[in-house]
């Protein structure tokens, strides 16, 4: 698969960046009459009481500091974004920070970055963990512990009503955004690239590399790139936020790869036994169903906060 790096400047004004560039709140209660889930800033982790099993593994080096510190990329909704306030961390991913940091009986420190920083940044200390839809990979378990919370997903998103009829069988030769450091960009294209066109002798696939969903939607909708191979649930949410702009095609791709997402920390970090009690405390909890139902991801929760 040939890869082409080609950030571009999102045209001003365009409607999809400014519906995806709106943040959607936290929720342990229903937006109000004439809100948006992008505008409720609720943070479901209040009233949560922490889990005495959880705390009593956690290092007595983080009692004392009484904070953890989570990095993210918050440009990818509906899993981790920023609300219309530009201030607010919302969606799936910082709920599970909330609600893991609050089992711990610690406060939380949201660090915005680059996805492809994250794990330099956790490696060197900056940062205490990550929650931000992280497949526990051969290459990243090197340098990290990763616990998992969450099944999802990868689909392939088209212009409206596909016109090039791009089918999940069929993008050799054509334009398709991943983004940068993620599963689609090192894993899941090339192999669908691999298996569909080149295999067969075909032209593979050019993904185009781009730093955000975000982008890659804009650079969409403005025609210049074939499709998106992103998170399932980030393609629905865009196709629901702008109608008749998306099709996303059905079913999923690279069905024969694992899909599991987890929590990450440095390796062998001490921190890294109570993060797995907690987030086990955390998948067992109504908190945890209501932020998938909240952000439309019912369906995809699992029951083991295994330790990878």
């Amino acid at each position: 698969m040939k890869t082409i790096n080609k950030v571009q400047t999102a045209a001003a004004g365009l409607a999809v960046l400014l519906a995806l560039s709106a943040c959607g709140g936290t929720a342990n209660s229903e937006p109000a009459a004439g809100d948006s889930k992008t505008s409720n800033t609720a943070d479901i982790s209040e009233g949560v009481q922490p889990d005495e099993a959880a705390v009593k593994l956690l290092p007595q080096s983080y009692k004392d500091k009484g904070e953890l510190t989570v990095a993210m990329d918050l440009h990818y909704p509906p899993t981790t974004f920023l609300a219309d306030d530009n201030t607010t961390p919302i969606g799936l991913n910082p709920d599970i920070a909330r609600l893991v940091a609050k089992k711990l009986g610690l406060k939380l420190k949201f660090e915005n970055t680059a996805f492809d920083t994250i794990i330099p940044g956790i490696d060197g200390g900056r940062y205490d963990f990550t929650a931000t839809t992280m497949s526990p990979t051969a290459e990243r378990l090197k340098v990290l512990d990763m616990v998992d919370y969450l099944n999802t997903g990868v689909s392939v998103a088209v212009a409206h009503g596909n016109p090039l009829n791009i089918s999940n069988d069929d993008m050799c030769g054509k334009n398709i955004a991943v983004t940068k450091g993620s599963n689609a960009q090192l894993k899941h294209l090339p192999n669908i690239s691999k298996w569909t066109c080149e295999d067969k002798g075909k032209p593979a696939i050019n993904g185009v590399t781009l730093p955000n969903v975000q982008e890659a939607l804009t650079q969409l909708a403005s025609k210049r790139i074939d499709g998106v191979f992103y998170d399932t649930p980030a393609l629905v949410w865009a196709d629901q936020q702008q109608p008749n702009t998306f099709t996303v095609l059905t079913p999923q791709v690279d069905t024969r790869s694992d899909h599991t997402v987890a929590i990450g920390l440095k390796k062998g970090s001490p921190l890294s036994p109570a993060l797995q009690a907690a987030t086990q405390s955390v998948l067992e909890s109504p908190e945890y169903k209501e932020s998938l139902d909240n952000w439309g991801l019912d369906g995809l929760a699992i029951t083991d906060a295994k330790l990878n």
